[in-house]
């Protein structure tokens, strides 16, 4: 089971979801898309909440309002954070989650969260709803439009280089003399139908 919550924070709205336990929490990080930042409380357990971008923004676009939402969503849903203060929220995109011995290691930011601020927890509460999203059907549907476009856009590439090329190759043929020697190509000043034109007297 996922949970939803809304952020009112900023217009327009934007989601925040996260798993029952650790088990959806597991389901999350190896569904989860190349856009989703993900939160945790750092050095305790945690639930993991979620904020999945729109494309072409970055982990830096995300508005202060937001962040403020996540973290006090991630440290509301701590059994220990929820009751310290002064606690350090991490929060990275979900591609650093996944890592092998040869990736380089991903940029992890850290905020501090002062205290719980049950205005903002009370907000997202307010909206929260439960789903029971097939997240390996969403993330292959993801991963199909998303070949869908770079293969459209490999097409339109090709398309356009073939497109230079063949402006290319009139240029040069305009700009050779090999057109002009040519037999069909040629004319002559000699008359042939017996009216020369210098027997003018």
């Amino acid at each position: 089971m996922v949970f939803y919550f809304t952020s009112t924070a900023v217009n327009p709205h934007v989601t925040l979801f996260m798993g029952l336990d650790k088990y959806e929490n597991e389901h999350l990080i190896r569904w989860g898309w190349p856009e989703d930042v993900w939160f945790h409380v750092d050095k305790l357990s945690s639930a993991h909440v979620y904020l999945r971008l729109l494309p072409g923004q970055t982990i830096h676009d995300i508005p202060k309002e937001v962040l403020d939402d996540a973290a006090q969503l991630v440290k509301a849903n701590s059994i220990q954070g929820n009751k310290m203060n002064d606690i350090d929220v991490v929060y990275t995109m979900w591609s650093n989650l996944k890592k092998t011995d040869g990736m380089e290691a991903g940029q992890v930011y850290k905020m501090r969260v002062a205290k719980r601020i049950n205005e903002i927890v009370n907000r997202l509460n307010k909206t929260k709803r439960e789903g029971q999203p097939d997240l390996q059907a969403e993330r292959e549907e993801h991963d199909r439009k998303e070949r869908e476009i770079n293969k459209r856009l490999m097409r339109e590439q090709k398309e356009r280089e073939k497109e230079e090329e063949r402006r290319k190759k009139e240029e040069a043929e305009l700009r050779s003399y090999t057109t002009l020697m040519k037999a069909e190509n040629m004319s002559s000043n000699k008359c042939t139908d017996g009216n020369d034109s210098d027997d003018f007297m």
